[in-house]
């Protein structure tokens, strides 16, 4: 293999890089870190799903597709409501 390897710096925001456009990348890394600290919080809880979902104030079935990182489901305002109830 002769040819050269080309690499590019990433802007810091991997739905930037992508090819989101500016506003929508920072809302969607926005959400993706408002929903890994809410995973945190679950993870270090010690409860189980039901009853962190009942804390937070959703379903445990809208809870579970947080946890698997469905951020289409999950405004920004949203997040930030769950965030603080944590």
């Amino acid at each position: 293999m002769n040819g050269k390897l080309k690499i590019t710096r990433g802007s810091g925001n991997v739905f930037r890089d992508i090819g989101f456009d500016k506003d929508e990348a920072e809302n969607l890394k926005l959400r993706a870190e408002l929903m890994m600290r809410i995973e945190d919080f679950y993870e270090k809880s010690g409860t189980t799903q039901a009853q962190a979902a009942k804390a937070l104030g959703l379903t445990t079935p809208r809870f579970n597709a947080l946890l698997k990182g469905k951020i289409t489901l999950f405004s920004l305002d949203a997040l930030v409501n769950i965030a603080t109830r944590a």
